[in-house]
């Protein structure tokens, strides 16, 4: 088994973790749902929904948005729709960048 990586976090991204585990966590406790009932509905482990609500900066970060959503707490002060606009804007944005100065690599056909 590889050796566990000791990667070292900005305290924003410390905080901002803290921010969100113990939203995540109290909003479940208020709700008084279990660590069970939510770890089945987002289909993840209950190990893995405790490494979430401790602020584990290596669980994934799709698994940590979707028990959020579960939840219905509240991502980037924003609603669905919201979220789908400022999609948008950016895709449009990401458009009228250039795109990369090297040429891509052509890719060989070498099945004879």
């Amino acid at each position: 088994m590889p050796k566990k990586e000791n990667r070292v976090y900005s305290r924003y991204t410390n905080e901002a973790l803290e921010l969100l585990s113990g939203r995540i966590k109290a909003t479940r406790l208020e709700r008084r749902i279990t660590t069970q009932e939510l770890s089945e509905r987002a289909g993840i482990s209950r190990g893995l929904l405790r490494r979430i609500e401790n602020a584990d900066p290596a669980c994934g970060i799709g698994v940590v948005f979707e028990v959020a959503t579960l939840l219905n707490l509240t991502l980037f002060q924003s609603d669905y729709d919201d979220l789908l606009v400022k999609n948008k804007t950016l895709e449009d944005k990401i458009a009228l960048l250039p795109s990369r100065a090297r040429r891509t690599k052509m890719k060989v056909d070498d099945d004879f």
